[in-house]
């Protein structure tokens, strides 16, 4: 499945852990620091230079914190070397994908994001309805609490576009992912317009890949691309039942001349969303 999906723990397109024990345990730590310094969740925030939802994300377990967060928290929550000792123990959590926690991790700070999608609608961009849609048809059959932890992660994770203003989401998705109508003619029409609203934000830039292009350059299949702070870049690939983190500059050079290629052979912004609207007026 799209963005991080194994059957072990990531699911559909979400990239996040399930809410697990060792999560909230850790998040549990962190506020206990936090009250011991007399902190909000805002000037706790403020301090580490992420956002409140972040930090409440954090300490409730439902997000899995960037080495980045922790460094900071425990600099400015003078915690010896707890947090730091308490987050490895998190890498050997039961079901978390390890290849996918690198990626999520570089992802929550990236200056900039580029998703190449050709088999589900990229998980940033998923509604709850079509996200559930994906969630009751994985095999192995997924069990109501997991399927209300994975939507959990999966709009946590979401919070990205807009709590990231100066982050530059771009992404290129095929025309038949729409035509497919999964979750039904309401859910696909629900999720055109969701799209459109989400490529209306200045920082998100959304491009089809039209049926009628007979080839273009990634068809050898979906990739995701980003750039970190100190301007490093990486890349990530994913097949059914694993991924791939490319740090090897050459190997992710090639990536980014593929991507920007398709930048040129999808549809501009304008016209993209000008053959949203129209599938949305056929459904």
């Amino acid at each position: 499945m799209a963005d991080g999906a194994v059957d072990a723990g990531v699911v559909g397109g979400g990239g996040e852990p399930d809410v697990s024990d060792s999560l909230r345990t850790f998040g549990a730590v962190v506020q206990g620091f936090r009250k011991r310094a007399g902190m909000t969740q805002e000037e706790l925030a403020e301090r580490v230079r992420y956002s409140v939802q972040t930090v409440a994300s954090v300490e409730q377990g439902r997000r899995f914190p960037t080495a980045e967060y922790v460094r900071r928290a425990e600099d400015v929550l003078d915690a010896a070397g707890i947090l730091s000792g308490a987050v490895r123990h998190l890498s050997r959590q039961p079901g978390l994908a390890s290849w996918f926690r690198q990626w999520a991790g570089l992802e929550a700070t990236a200056v900039s994001l580029s998703t190449y999608e050709c088999r589900l609608v990229p998980g940033l961009l998923q509604t709850e309805t079509y996200a559930r849609a994906l969630f009751e048809n994985q095999l192995p059959p997924l069990s109501d609490e997991q399927i209300e932890a994975r939507w959990m992660a999966r709009t946590e994770r979401q919070k990205l576009l807009r709590e990231r203003p100066n982050t530059a989401f771009s992404f290129i998705v095929e025309e038949h992912l729409f035509l497919r109508r999964t979750g039904g003619a309401d859910a696909t029409r629900q999720l055109i317009e969701h799209v459109m609203e989400l490529a209306a934000l200045r920082n998100v830039e959304v491009q089809v890949m039209p049926l009628v292009r007979a080839a273009h350059a990634g068809l050898a299949g979906p990739m995701q691309l980003l750039e970190t702070p100190e301007a490093r870049w990486f890349a990530y690939n994913e097949g059914q039942r694993g991924g791939l983190f490319v740090s090897d500059p050459k190997e992710v050079s090639v990536l980014q001349m593929r991507y920007a290629r398709m930048r040129s052979q999808a549809l501009s912004l304008e016209d993209s969303l000008g053959l949203l609207q129209e599938m949305r007026g056929a459904r």
